[in-house]
């Protein structure tokens, strides 16, 4: 799976995983101690969660396979941390509840049905219950910065994800807004009776891989891409190239490592969403992606641990959830359909509904 521009290269576009969530148990999961992220193991694995409200976010252990849905995590009173709470495998999203006036933060997002295991960004507040990492301004729209291949860029369905995040966001009375150099999808979105014009910007590109290989890569643009949007949030997915066509795949979580550090460099008081990416409908290339997947969380908690704000979500686990994906939630060997895409809107959203104003 690749993020993409309207021009393909060939090859399928990156996606992710469902965002875990941290801190307060979803329903299902162990009480998260304090302190930095830790990733838990379990099938599919649950993540970190969203940033904390009083003090430092947790990175607790999720339970293995919990109930339905977790709920949000509650605000702390005095200053403790408070995040999303994250659900047990293949549970459905739960709510984040916004921090209480006591705890100076807003509550994480919740974790997604089937969560990564990844970190969660840090919170600032202390003892005190000081304010937590809030990186949408108080203000006008949440600036959002798709980056990634031929998904992001919605191959097949022209704004891909992005129609129905944007859509959702509306619908809970959320501002945001869409920043990039390459421009799709539709004039408009209906919520109800109400239009709305579509924020067309992305920076998706067909057919890229990581690192300029035997394909252009992401990585060199990185630079320019944030400089010109200024994002509050980056929703990264990448490597579907990489790792379908075989480029040099054992060191593509390091080239990953590389980018996240040049992302969170250029961008330090954003918040990064990396997604683990999606299926293929070539099982023999699925072994690879897992693979890849599963060394994503490790990228994820030492960047944490070293007060980068950095969240993973998988948005492997929700498209297997479905026995039927390669044709129901598919268009081809590496692109989501219109209801894939759904599913992915679904995944990011409550991957951000927590830091969205």
């Amino acid at each position: 799976m690749l993020f993409a521009v309207a021009v393909a290269f060939g090859g399928c576009s990156g996606s992710g995983n469902t965002q875990g969530s941290g801190g307060r148990p979803g329903s299902g999961g162990a009480l998260a101690t304090g302190g930095t992220s830790s990733a838990s193991g379990g099938a599919p694995g649950s993540g970190g969660s969203l940033p904390g409200t009083g003090g430092a976010a947790s990175g607790g252990a999720p339970g293995s396979g919990g109930a339905a849905s977790g709920s949000g995590g509650a605000p702390s009173g005095t200053g403790g941390a408070a995040s999303g709470g994250a659900p047990g495998s293949g549970g459905a999203a739960g709510a984040g509840t916004g921090g209480g006036a006591n705890t100076g933060g807003r509550a994480g997002g919740a974790g997604q049905g089937g969560g990564s295991t990844g970190g969660s960004s840090g919170g600032t507040g202390g003892a005190g219950g000081g304010a937590a990492f809030a990186p949408c301004p108080a203000t006008g729209n949440c600036v959002i910065m798709p980056f990634g291949d031929s998904i992001t860029d919605g191959f097949g369905t022209p704004g891909g994800y992005r129609i129905e995040l944007f859509r959702t966001a509306l619908m809970n009375n959320r501002r945001l807004t869409f920043a990039g150099r390459n421009m799709n999808g539709p004039e408009t979105v209906m919520v109800g009776t109400t239009t709305t014009n579509f924020p067309k910007g992305h920076e998706g590109y067909s057919g890229y891989t990581i690192d300029p290989s035997s394909r252009s890569g992401v990585s060199p643009l990185a630079d320019a891409a944030i400089t010109a949007a200024k994002p509050h949030i980056i929703l990264l997915m990448i490597g579907t190239n990489d790792i379908d066509l075989s480029v040099d795949v054992a060191t593509a979580p390091m080239r990953l490592g590389a980018l996240l550090d040049k992302v969170t460099a250029d961008a330090p008081n954003a918040l990064v969403v990396l997604a683990k990416i999606t299926p293929l409908q070539d099982d023999t290339v699925n072994a690879r992606v897992r693979t890849y997947n599963d060394a994503m969380p490790a990228l994820v908690q030492s960047r944490v641990a070293a007060g980068k704000h950095i969240v993973l979500v998988d948005m492997y686990a929700p498209f297997t959830a479905n026995a039927s994906y390669k044709t129901a939630l598919l268009a081809d060997k590496w692109h989501p359909n219109p209801a894939g895409y759904q599913v992915m809107a679904t995944v990011w959203y409550d991957a951000i509904k927590g830091v969205l104003r």
